[in-house]
């Protein structure tokens, strides 16, 4: 998506080890899409970089132009790094902050020596690292590391700041590990069992989270309110398309009225008995991005 619109400054807060900004480490891939659709005019262009041979299984990265890389795992697609670079390009200009500390604005130039008076000293190196967080003097790739010679120039310019969980190094070997298990997954459904004419066992974040079994004629509407929460839409089924693929009888007078309950964070579709208000089918999606479309 693009527009010419210019909107104001991108004014974030880097939390080492958890985030930036808005953007949390542990994120689903289409939580953070859902994210940015709300807000379009403040993020009008988007990317979508994958690897169209292997896009199941490596990592995925949208890159919010001109500021933002991220890069998503390639299996749990969680949220794993955050890039935030050109903090000089003033379109839009950039407030970077660390608690109450401006780090970097239009008037204020992140250098080395800013980030050692804040962060504290480090080991010595190209990049200045910390826990789930380090710095770059040179425009390079989300997960590469800086490949000049050793600088100790203490007005060197910071070009790159990097989050990600910590005890991940920015190595390449790092980004395409999985994320760990954070507070940010809480909800969310880890592993789907499906058992053809049975149901499905979702198992949750945190793993210690009972599992719910929803079965075909058995769980209702309420139940998966109530497990699940409210569906983020109902819709009410009109294409009898589908009909190809009921087990059942259409009762004396036609077809029984059915509706859905969309689950789209969690891939999931719930068609619903008007009348018995029972599950009847059970839909599930994937999101592999160069197979199927992205929720929308």
């Amino acid at each position: 998506m693009s527009s010419s619109t210019m909107f104001s400054t991108l004014d974030v807060d880097v939390r080492p080890g958890f985030g930036l900004g808005m953007f949390e480490i542990g994120s689903s891939l289409w939580a953070v899409l859902d994210l940015l659709r709300s807000l379009q005019h403040s993020f009008p262009q988007v990317d979508i970089k994958y690897d169209p041979d292997a896009s199941s299984v490596t990592p995925v990265i949208l890159h919010i132009r001109p500021h933002l890389d991220l890069l998503f795992s390639g299996k749990h697609q969680r949220l794993h790094t955050i890039c935030l670079r050109k903090l000089r390009d003033p379109n839009p200009p950039v407030t970077l902050r660390y608690k109450d500390i401006v780090l970097s604005s239009t008037e204020e130039v992140l250098r080395r020596v800013g980030v050692s008076r804040t962060f504290g000293p480090t080991y010595p190196g190209d990049d200045l690292r910390y826990p789930g967080l380090w710095f770059g003097f040179e425009e390079d790739g989300i997960v590469e590391g800086v490949k000049g010679t050793r600088s100790e120039d203490r007005v060197q310019e910071v070009k790159r700041v990097l989050i990600s969980q910590k005890g991940n190094n920015g190595n390449v070997q790092d980004a395409l590990d999985e994320v760990d298990e954070c507070p940010m997954m809480y909800g969310d459904i880890r592993q789907a069992i499906v058992k053809i004419h049975d149901g499905v066992t979702l198992h949750f974040y945190p793993s210690s989270t009972p599992p719910i079994h929803i079965r075909l004629g058995e769980t209702t509407a309420q139940d998966l309110a109530v497990g699940l929460g409210p569906p983020l839409r109902v819709h009410y089924k009109e294409d009898e398309r589908m009909a190809i693929h009921s087990t059942g009888k259409a009762p004396e007078g036609g077809m029984e009225s059915e509706y859905f309950y969309n689950y789209f964070q969690h891939g999931l579709d719930f068609l619903i008995s008007s009348a018995s208000h029972l599950v009847k089918k059970i839909i599930t999606h994937s999101n592999v991005v160069s197979s199927t479309p992205l929720p929308s």
